[in-house]
């Protein structure tokens, strides 16, 4: 689909330059991910036939949002609209983000407003996503991706943030600056499929969550107080049954349900924390993030 992609992008570029919204310097930049196929070879063919089209090369696959960031950090310009390549985000409302942009804007979010094209099952999941990110205190930008705009001051601003564990959905907002939102419908891939399986999505939700709220620790604190509190009341009914009813057999309440019921919450809370000291553990040994191969 990266044909039709570029010629879509240059397309828009090119009324963008005729508008005088940008100049003629303006530029489209493409991110490979250290692909495996010919990806970097049709995007320098692209580079060959148009001046304005140019491309990064990563060394290896680093993950979207590295590839992301990597090409906001490389590429100059006053302010850099990032899209998927997958023609799902609707080109033709970068001209406003940018109308939005000279208006003041430093940062510029490109909300879908429809999702008919997604499944019933990615709809209810992306709805379900949102409302545990906000339950857990991470600020988002409802049906938002990374299809966005940043100003050179933003971008800058993103240069300090050095983690790891980068989620630039939750980053993005803790900025600041004015900020503003497109809208547009979400259409169909244009071809190809989704490299992103429920299996990486989870792992992405996981990420965010992780990533900028405490609140699963806390949760497992008052997990603990709340299983202290049961066990309390299952302590006064085995009294009870044993003492007045007398119809428990011996030894069954006692050591079967503790065992099944402490051992789960053990291993919930277990889970949780080894995330969060997966984290830090990433975050200790501060190795470069990625490395880029090829520029052109």
């Amino acid at each position: 689909m990266l044909p039709e992609t570029n010629r879509r992008l240059l397309a828009q570029l090119t009324r963008l330059q005729e508008l005088g919204l940008t100049t003629d310097d303006s530029t489209l930049f493409y991110v490979d991910d250290g692909s495996k196929d010919n990806t970097w070879g049709l995007i320098e063919s692209l580079a060959a036939a148009d001046s304005r089209v140019h491309g990064l090369k990563l060394s290896r696959n680093r993950g979207h949002q590295w590839a992301l960031m990597a090409g906001l950090l490389a590429v100059e310009g006053d302010a850099l609209v990032s899209i998927d390549a997958d023609l799902q985000d609707d080109v033709s409302v970068i001209e406003a983000m940018v109308r939005e942009h000279l208006a003041g804007a430093e940062v510029v979010y490109g909300v879908r407003d429809s999702r008919q094209t997604d499944g019933a099952f990615k709809r209810g999941s992306a709805l379900l996503y949102y409302r545990v990110m906000k339950m857990m205190g991470v600020e988002l930008v409802y049906n938002h991706a990374d299809f966005r705009l940043l100003g050179r001051r933003v971008v800058e601003a993103l240069r300090q943030y050095g983690e790891v564990n980068l989620f630039l959905r939750g980053i993005v907002p803790l900025i600041g600056y004015r900020a503003a939102t497109v809208k547009y419908d979400r259409a169909a891939r244009f071809a190809g499929v989704s490299k992103y399986p429920l299996r990486k999505m989870l792992n992405f939700a996981i990420e965010g969550i992780t990533s900028f709220s405490v609140v699963p620790l806390r949760l497992i604190t008052l997990l603990g107080f709340l299983v202290s509190c049961f066990s309390f009341v299952m302590i006064l009914y085995i009294v009870y049954g044993t003492l007045v009813l007398q119809a428990v057999v011996p030894g069954w309440a006692s050591s079967v349900v503790p065992i099944y019921f402490l051992g789960g919450i053990q291993l919930l809370s277990i889970g949780i924390l080894g995330e969060y000291v997966a984290k830090i553990y990433l975050e200790a040994k501060q190795r470069p993030r990625y490395f880029v191969e090829k520029v052109i």
